[in-house]
Formats: structure tokens, C-alpha cells, sequence
């Protein structure tokens, strides 16, 4: 059994909503640059450059990063993961790096994150902006910019679903099988 938690509409709120966020912490979009962690996240970071290019009138570097290499448990994997590419075609040192991503669970996807761009060079600052926060950290990592707050259960699953992959936008919590 599925529930929705975000419809369409809520999504394209909160997507705005951290657009502003982003630009009013940074004072603009001077030295900011986005990267969308794959898969979701590149769409959503997408998304809100499309949005910053519609306030502040400029475009911004965007990036992609793959973190499958950084993860900590590609060892205990059984099958080959698929490594796809990266491509972050500027250089982070002394930038303000906004990570996006859709959900934010353990903190170990972000983890990986930091450990993949901190080997390009030095960045001034990263943060973290995600669609939803479902808590239940295992390492000590909490987002800048949070869409929204769910305390997801265990045994709950929550999925992201965008037009661009999905054909449709919503955020659905459903029970693991």
C-alpha cells in the first residue's frame, strides 16, 4: 500500500522554497555551484539552476557526480555495480558546493559524496540540499536545505518519482516487502 506524501504541486513549492534558501544563505549566486548526486538528484539540481537562472538572471555550473566507487560497502556487493560517469566540468576549489539529492536516510550516500568532490580540489563550503529528510542517521550528517521532514519507520520506503524519469512527480511512502 502506497501513500502519497508530496504531490506534484507540493514538490514544485519546495523546490522553489530551497531555490530562495540557497540564494538568501549565499547572499546570491556569486561562487555558488550545484551537484546533483546520481540518479534523482541531478534532475532536482537541475531544477533549482532553471530556478536561479529565472531570479538572479545567471547561469551556474552544474555537476554530476556518481558516487558508486566511494560507497562503504561495495565490498560486501554480490553483483558488480554498474559505475557511471561523473562530469563536473569546473573546478570546486573555492566554491560553495550545493549537493542535491532526493532523500536523505543514513548519511552514508552524502558521505561518499564529500569524499568524491573533496578529491577534485578544496571547496570554501559543500551543503546539502534533499527533497526529503526521513532521519534515522547513522553517521552525523544533517542537510542545509531540507524540502520536507519525515520520520520515516524502518520498514517504510520512500520513493521519488520525477517527471523526468518517472513520468510523474510525487514522493510515495510505502511499506518494505
Amino acid at each position: 500500500m502506497e501513500r502519497v506524501l508530496l504531490d506534484e504541486k507540493a514538490m514544485e513549492r519546495i523546490i522553489t522554497r530551497i531555490t530562495h534558501e540557497i540564494l538568501e544563505k549565499s547572499q546570491g549566486s556569486k561562487d555558488l555551484s550545484l551537484i546533483g548526486i546520481r540518479t534523482r538528484g541531478i534532475f532536482l539540481a537541475r531544477r533549482i539552476r532553471e530556478k536561479i537562472r529565472e531570479i538572479e538572471g545567471r547561469d551556474m555550473p552544474l555537476g554530476i557526480l556518481d558516487i558508486t566507487m566511494y560507497r562503504d560497502d561495495i565490498a560486501k556487493q554480490k553483483a558488480a555495480l554498474a559505475v557511471k560517469k561523473t562530469d563536473i566540468p569546473f573546478d570546486v576549489n573555492n566554491k560553495i558546493i550545493v549537493l542535491v539529492d532526493d532523500v536523505l536516510y543514513t548519511g552514508r550516500t552524502t558521505r561518499a559524496a564529500i569524499d568524491a568532490i573533496m578529491d577534485l580540489g578544496r571547496p570554501n563550503k559543500i551543503q546539502l540540499a534533499v527533497l526529503v529528510d526521513r532521519g534515522s542517521r547513522e553517521l552525523p550528517i544533517q542537510p542545509d536545505y531540507t524540502g520536507v521532514l519525515y520520520g520515516a519507520a524502518t520498514e517504510e520506503e520512500v520513493s521519488v518519482r520525477l517527471r523526468e524519469m518517472d513520468g510523474k512527480d510525487e514522493v510515495l511512502l510505502s511499506k518494505s516487502p
